[in-house]
């Protein structure tokens, strides 16, 4: 199966790092070549990361000589430079003749620059969504998914992503068992979720680390379980319980329970991906008190149940997770 990786300039190494090693993991578990990845590029000659790794393209991308199953573009620091139009022809047909075809990271700009997003459920890292919204809004951007399939088009979030949706394409053409083998080589997740957010409420609170609220934040995460109503954590931030809840509200930008359910919420993910806790533990652990309460704020905000959840990240054997927190 022919896959083909075209590269911008100052692209992510991991990127590309990441996709070739799914790749080299399957042929390897499958014992014959069944992938021939080649990485192509605007012109021939050694291309720079933007880490400073330098790479050698196979092709420039009017000399690659097969028809590729699937081609793929990937992203590099900030928005790729606008690409030069033959590139673009070139994508446009290589597409339509590929069984699919898609992008990683701010790939997804090249794509929409020759016009591929039009009508089209697409991501892109977090960072760059609205921005991919506002240059091409025929698209329809979803910016904290993981990765969306929209039919012959996938589309994934930041760099690590790329393993990601390898592991995805693995699945597809080899089946789970080999996908499987390919993460635990690689000590990753089989997948997340391509509907699962590509980021936490922590890491989106992290922009915000220096502001007056930082404390209260990092009270939330290490008390989940313990009393954190409007009252308890505006003492924190030494204000009156109404100024608290109108400056959280606007330098966050959710309210502070919406907040201390999303970190209650995040705080059970971890505990259902590295845990054997049970899930009335867990409940209880991460602040929701039990599990009939924390099963309504999964389906709320997450869209399934804390043990469907977990299902999506177990394995065939326990020996193949780390065990988390599985003491007080």
């Amino acid at each position: 199966m022919r896959i083909v990786i075209f590269v911008p300039k100052d692209v992510h190494s991991l990127e590309i790092a990441g996709l070739m090693d799914v790749f080299a993991e399957a042929n390897a578990r499958v014992g014959k070549a069944f992938y021939e990845v080649a990485i192509v590029a605007a012109h021939e000659g050694a291309i720079r990361c933007a880490s400073g790794l330098t790479i050698l393209p196979d092709y420039a991308f009017d000399a690659y000589p097969n028809k590729p199953d699937t081609v793929l573009v990937a992203g590099s620091v900030g928005v790729p430079h606008p690409s030069v139009g033959q590139v673009l022809d070139w994508l446009v047909n290589t597409a339509a003749q590929a069984r699919r075809y898609g992008s990683v990271c701010t790939g997804a700009f090249v794509l929409g620059e020759a016009g591929l997003l039009k009508g089209r459920r697409v991501t892109t890292h977090w960072q760059f969504a609205s921005l991919l919204a506002e240059r091409f809004p025929q698209a329809r951007v979803e910016g904290d998914r993981v990765f969306i399939r929209d039919g012959a088009m996938i589309t994934s979030a930041g760099s690590s992503a790329a393993i990601d949706l390898g592991l995805f394409l693995v699945e597809e053409d080899l089946g789970r068992e080999i996908a499987l083998y390919v993460a635990r080589r690689l000590v990753v997740f089989l997948k997340r979720p391509g509907d699962q957010s590509q980021f936490s409420v922590h890491l989106a609170a992290q922009a915000i680390d220096r502001s007056r609220l930082h404390n209260v934040q990092q009270y939330v995460l290490n008390h989940p379980a313990s009393d954190l109503s409007i009252t308890v954590l505006a003492n924190i931030a030494a204000m009156s319980s109404r100024n608290f809840t109108r400056v959280f509200s606007q330098e966050v930008g959710i309210s502070p329970s919406d907040y201390v359910e999303l970190t209650r919420i995040d705080v059970a993910r971890f505990l259902l991906e590295g845990s054997r806790l049970s899930i009335a533990s867990i409940a209880e652990k991460s602040g929701f008190g039990s599990a009939r309460a924390m099963r309504h704020a999964f389906l709320s905000h997450v869209g399934v149940t804390p043990s469907d959840y977990r299902d999506r990240f177990r394995t065939s054997g326990d020996g193949a997770r780390v065990s988390l927190a599985e003491t007080g």
